[in-house]
């Protein structure tokens, strides 16, 4: 259970808090800082290739205008038909055509069958004017097309022939035009950087300029290309890069050595490694101090609860500091004071209900005893035979009777039966000086109102409002309006006063002299709610109306 601790749970939260964003951040930023290394390298290696290129086109553009000069000399073309005679002055044009170009290859001018007369190095073996780069100028009729090559006994790289025509458009010899090793080295001296390497392969896969080491890597780079993937790709020591040169076909591949080697990556991982291991024990140390630090008052808190649990109200925790739990302390101090104010004063409130309970059990055997003589007396009124001793005696045991049931709601018929005899006590009682009349339809009959809400009501008007009143009479009426039953008790003596004859009945206004419109107007409020209770107003006499919704026996009190 230790283990699964609120303390243990923050030491865990504060190591994770700690720990997994570090060592999150530190892999991340090596892995972006070794990547943004590699695309700073291959940007670099694309700039020395896109170098590369330019030297070549540029290498190459004047080499076809030294040819197209050389095939444009008809003189030239014709001297290679002539037997003797004309070198002279073909060695001229030669070289005074190829001034810029010589450093980037050697011309050749060839006779009809392939045999090198004039050149600008020394003279190749003799070319077969029925096959290679003789024949696809007889075919094509182009300038001049470059097509690599390796020919391990001559050393050519890139061979290009054209034909020469004289005045009358025949064909004399051929201009061949050859790029060897030494003039791609010229070419690209010093334009794709000191620490790359070179590699050039023709479009067929073929190697045709290179060191020996990328010489031996040229099946597995001719199989990717083949395959359409990046030369290179998977290489963890080299960082690898090819471009086209357009015009002659070539695949230029550029090889760097890789910044982050694995001895390189072995290093920084370790150093990460170690420093991972100092922020674990530095983290180890500060999540169990904070840990502990916070832990404390809670610890504390969790045993006054648990002794509170125990019905233990002396418990005092320490309060500390002034932060937050410091305040928890002190309102869980005030809670458990306050809980034994609560319990000491429910106990004296649970001494007072049984007092009042006894006293409610000694007072209910009092009606008992009234009811059980009123019987009596009822009885020896009919055997003297005074009728108006048993009515009396007969209608205060119903009523009586009717105030000690246990029922708190009766439907509106049983309670004008009551309010009925207690009309015939009233009447024996003042000799029949009033009239009194009920008015309440049949739908309404059954509805529930509180006990004894009516009776308060006739014995105010009786009272009080038809004092002094020749002729008094008293009507209760009820009626349906909406959802509301209205029950108006009127009379036709002296009225209210001004005070009192406004409307709604002053709640806030002592009982006074008119207890029973207090109480009954109260127990309204109480039961239904601010908007039912009495309404007093003027009209002829004072007139009455308790406002109450209009329940039956079925349904529930809202």
């Amino acid at each position: 259970m230790r283990n699964r601790s609120f303390r243990g749970q923050l030491f865990r939260a504060f190591l994770a808090v700690s720990l997994i964003p570090l060592l999150i951040c530190s892999a991340l930023l090596l892995q972006i800082f070794r990547l943004r290394m590699t695309d700073a390298v291959r940007e670099e290696m694309r700039e020395d290739l896109e170098k590369a290129v330019r030297t070549m086109d540029g290498a190459f553009s004047a080499v076809e205008e030294a040819a197209s000069r050389l095939r444009g000399d008809l003189l030239l073309a014709e001297s290679l038909t002539e037997a003797e005679g004309g070198g002279i002055r073909a060695y001229n044009a030669l070289f005074e055509a190829t001034a810029q170009a010589r450093p980037y290859a050697r011309f050749y001018l060839c006779d009809g069958e392939g045999t090198p007369r004039y050149a600008t190095a020394p003279q190749e073996t003799r070319l077969s004017a029925g096959w290679g780069s003789l024949r696809a100028a007889a075919d094509s009729g182009e300038p001049l097309s470059f097509s690599a090559c390796w020919d391990s006994g001559r050393g050519t790289v890139l061979q290009g022939a054209a034909v020469l025509r004289d005045r009358q458009g025949r064909q004399t010899g051929y201009l061949v035009v050859t790029v060897c090793p030494e003039e791609l080295q010229t070419i690209l001296q010093g334009t794709y950087g000191s620490q790359n390497r070179l590699l050039l392969l023709s479009r067929y896969g073929r190697p045709v300029y290179g060191d020996a080491e990328l010489r031996e890597l040229v099946p597995r780079l001719r199989e990717q290309l083949l395959a359409g993937v990046v030369p290179g790709s998977g290489s963890e020591e080299f960082v690898y890069e090819t471009a086209i040169h357009p015009g002659t076909g070539l695949f230029l591949i550029l090889q760097r050595p890789m910044i982050f080697t694995q001895e390189t990556m072995r290093l920084l991982y370790t150093v990460s490694f170690s420093c991972a291991v100092v922020c674990v024990t530095v983290s180890v140390f500060m999540s169990l101090r904070l840990s502990r630090q916070l832990f404390r008052p809670i610890e504390s808190l969790h045993r006054g609860i648990r002794e509170v649990g125990h019905d233990n109200l002396d418990v005092l925790i320490p309060t500390e500091g002034e932060n937050e739990l410091g305040e928890l302390a002190r309102r869980f101090n005030a809670m458990v004071a306050a809980l034994r104010r609560n319990r000491a004063q429910l106990l004296e409130n649970q001494r007072e209900l049984d007092r009042a309970q006894i006293r409610m059990l000694q007072a209910q055997l009092n009606p008992h005893f009234l009811c059980n003589t009123l019987d009596t007396m009822k009885w020896i009124g009919k055997i003297n035979r005074i009728p108006q001793v048993a009515v009396l005696s007969t209608g205060l045991a119903d009523i009586l009777r009717f105030c000690i049931s246990p029922e708190e709601f009766v439907p509106l018929r049983r309670e004008v039966e009551i309010l009925e005899q207690y009309i015939e006590i009233q009447r024996i009682r003042l000799s029949g000086s009033f009239d009194f009349s009920v008015e309440v339809p049949e739908e309404l009959a059954d509805c529930l109102i509180p006990k004894m809400i009516l009776q308060p009501l006739v014995e105010n008007a009786i009272l009080h409002g038809l004092e002094g009143t020749e002729g008094g009479a008293v009507t209760v009426t009820a009626a349906r309006q909406e959802e509301k039953l209205r029950i108006t008790v009127a009379d036709n003596g002296r009225g209210f006063p001004e005070e009192l004859a406004a409307g709604r009945y002053p709640s806030g206004k002592k009982a006074g002299k008119r207890l029973g419109l207090y109480n009954v107007d109260t127990i309204l409020s109480k039961y239904y709610g601010g908007d039912c209770g009495l309404f007093l107003h003027n009209e002829g006499g004072a007139v009455v109306t308790a406002v109450l919704p209009i329940r039956r026996e079925e349904e529930p009190l809202c």
